[in-house]
Formats: structure tokens, sequence, C-alpha cells
């Protein structure tokens, strides 16, 4: 490891959730240890919750990315997250600079290692009121700046990463010739399985305003609820205005679902819930040359699902996957976001603050709704955007007129407002 010198001696104390073994989050107060020349010192202001903290809060050590002696040497947990900051090391002034917005993707690979922000390191991750950013997340071009106005926005682009991943990964044959093209196809016909999820809107959103759109855009999902909202935020008519017949649909009948096909079937499949049956439902609404996108990631290692393999012979039917996006795909998410072509605030249904993150990490399995949002810098008991007008709290009512403007979303009005009010 290159020797590097101290930039700063400034002791820097925060807040942070840390993991020291199963189960065992734990709020507490530390020093960061002063900058070196080669780290970037920055104050965390958003962070959004991702089922894959859960599955390290169980795991503990045993998780692939957390290292064998948390016990001793305890992570900070939350991988969603984004800030402003604070001092930059001599090594990368020439790049960044105090004041800038951020967002990272934590999926690093360096030097070919597991290791992660939120996962693996003890003085960096979104649960944390301040970090060190170490060199390698600079290295591996992993610091992205952000020119949006509100922090959530970056928060959330670790998320849509994972979805215009997915969208980048599915691909095509090209007719007699041994060569694939990736993406979605173009105009193509498209089924969202379990689609009305927080990473389904995400997809929805993306499919009618990302570069490339399918023609034909069908939504399924078992919870009405679910599905009515995303009809109120992602309508039909917003899709058509972009080129895209979208239609909603309360129903896993494999011939409804081929029939608004006139039989040909879906050129692109992807099933947001690890659940057999829709896989192979999927499979078989397949038409020629049709890619199966197998997005949600199971928990259970003997996972398996039935496919037709006449179909993967004779009709050319295949299978994609990813488990997250790239730094491209976050770079596209991003740059999406600041101008105003998608607006993933239709994932977050909670807020809460920091003191609530340890009780809603643990429990995402069982509290219900999408994507829960964290403001590190405030307390608060994580609530449901919709319940915020039944609260006793003068603020959260206020929170409940500015959401109500924006058609039930969190807003960049209403960050500001909270932060005005609660930030600590």
């Amino acid at each position: 490891m290159a020797t590097t010198t101290t930039t700063t001696t400034m002791t820097t104390m925060t807040t942070a959730v840390r993991l020291y073994g199963k189960n065992d989050l734990r709020l507490e107060q530390f020093a960061l240890p002063p900058i070196s020349d080669d780290e970037i010192l920055a104050r965390v202001v958003s962070d959004s919750l991702c089922m894959s903290s859960r599955k390290a809060a169980l795991q503990g050590a045993d998780h692939k990315r957390v290292p064998a002696d948390v016990s001793e040497n305890p992570v900070i947990v939350g991988h969603e997250f984004s800030g402003e900051l604070l001092e930059v090391g001599t090594a990368w002034r020439h790049k960044f600079a105090p004041g800038q917005k951020f967002s990272i993707q934590p999926a690093l690979r360096h030097k070919g290692s597991l290791d992660a922000p939120g996962y693996s390191y003890r003085y960096i991750g979104g649960n944390a009121t301040y970090i060190v950013i170490p060199r390698e997340v600079m290295e591996e071009g992993c610091l992205l700046p952000f020119g949006g106005d509100a922090y959530f926005y970056a928060s959330l682009s670790e998320p849509m990463s994972c979805v215009i991943g997915g969208f980048h990964a599915s691909y095509h044959t090209t007719s007699c010739r041994y060569e694939h093209e990736m993406g979605i196809m173009g105009g193509g016909r498209m089924a969202l399985l379990a689609g009305a999820g927080p990473m389904g809107l995400g997809a929805i959103d993306y499919a009618i305003h990302g570069a490339r759109k399918p023609g034909l855009l069908v939504v399924t999902d078992i919870d009405g609820a679910r599905l009515g909202w995303a009809a109120r935020i992602l309508t039909v008519e917003e899709a058509a205005r972009n080129g895209v017949t979208l239609i909603y649909l309360n129903s896993g009948d494999a011939d409804t679902l081929l029939g608004l096909t006139d039989g040909r079937g879906f050129d692109d499949v992807f099933v947001y819930a690890p659940v057999a049956p829709l896989i192979t439902l999927g499979d078989r609404i397949l038409g020629r040359d049709g890619c199966l996108n197998f997005f949600a990631g199971p928990t259970d290692t003997g996972f398996a699902a039935a496919l037709n393999f006449y179909n993967v012979h004779y009709e050319s039917t295949h299978i994609a996957a990813t488990s997250g996006g790239n730094t491209d795909d976050m770079i596209e998410a991003l740059s999406l976001m600041e101008g105003g072509l998608i607006n993933p605030a239709a994932m977050i249904t909670h807020v809460g603050g920091l003191d609530s993150a340890i009780g809603a990490t643990l429990n995402l399995d069982k509290i219900p709704g999408g994507k829960k949002l964290i403001y590190t810098h405030i307390a608060m008991p994580l609530t449901a955007i919709a319940d915020f007008g039944r609260m006793d709290d003068p603020v959260l009512q206020r929170l409940a007129e500015i959401t109500s403007r924006h058609n039930g979303l969190w807003s960049a009005e209403a960050e500001r407002y909270l932060l005005s009010e609660k930030e600590v």
C-alpha cells in the first residue's frame, strides 16, 4: 500500500449505524480519523435502505462482503447514499471540490475485491452523519458528482442503476450470425411481472423515458393496491406521449398476456419477484428470440424453476440477469434525474431519521410499501408518506400538504422543508 500523509489533524465526530455481527446493529458516536491526502471527508445527508443491507445484518460475518473480524472492527451499513463533500485531500483536488453533491457506486471491484461501502468499511457507509471516503472509491471512478436539486435523487441512483443495468443486460440475437445485440428490443413487446413494487416502478419510468423504449409495455402484479398506485403515478397517457402503449394488468394468466401480443409473445420479460411459478410464466410468454431477465435476487441458494428447453432450442429463447448495476448505469441514472427525464420518487413510501434506521433495516421484509428513505441528520420515526397528515407533528402535517401537491410523492420541496425544520 502506498504511503500517505495526513491532510488535516481535525477530528470529526460521526454518528453511525454499525454492524458487529448477526442481528447486531448499533447506533454509536465515534471519532473519524483525520483524512490523508488521498481521502475525502464527506457529510451524508440521505440513505435509502436496501434489502441487501438486511441480508448483511442477518448474516454478519457469513456475508461475502462483511469482514470476518466485524465483531472487533464494526462496519457502517447502508450503500444507497448521497451527501456533500467537505474536505478533499490534495490528491483529488483537481477533480473534486468541497460543496459538491455526490453519490457513490458501492460495487468498487477494486483489484477484484468484493469490499464495498455499506458492507466492508469502518469509516464509510450510508447510515452515518460523516464519513471518510477511501482512495479506492476515487481510483475506481466510483465517486460520482450530482448536479440535481435534491439529495434523495442521488441516493436513488444506485437502485435505478440496477434497473438500468437489467435493461442493458438483456440481449437479442442477430439472424444467422453468432452475435448478440445488447439491450431490450427497441419498439418491441415487454412484460414486467410483479412489476408494481419499488424497483418495478423504476423500470416502468425508465421504459417510458429511456433512450430505447418498447412499443408495448405490460405490467402485472397480484397486489391491486400497488398496481393502482403505479397506474396513478406512471400513467398510460404519459406513456403514450412517449410512444409506448402501457397496460396494467392484475392477472397471471399466460393466455391473457399472450393475447395482448396477438399470440406472438414478448421480446423482453422481466421477473421482479423470486417466485418459481412467475419465472415459468415468464418463460411461457416469450416470443421467438425472447429474453427472460430474472431481476429479483433470491436468498435460497437452491432456488430453481421450470423452463421450456424445447423453446430454448427451436425458438432461441434465452435468459439474462444482473446483480446490481455498474458505474456507467449509475452515471446514466444521475444524468436522467438531473435532466428531469425520470423521477424515481415514486419508489419512496416511508421517510425517517437515523434513529429509525436499525429497526427499519432489520424489519424491511415486514414493512409494507416501497423504499425507506433515511435522513441521517434528523431524529424522526420511520413514517409512511401516506400517514403524514394523521400525525400530531406539525412538521409532518406540513409535509402532507407538500406531498399532496406532488401527487403524493416525496420531492425536493419536501426534502428542503424537512431538513430546515428537523436537521440537527
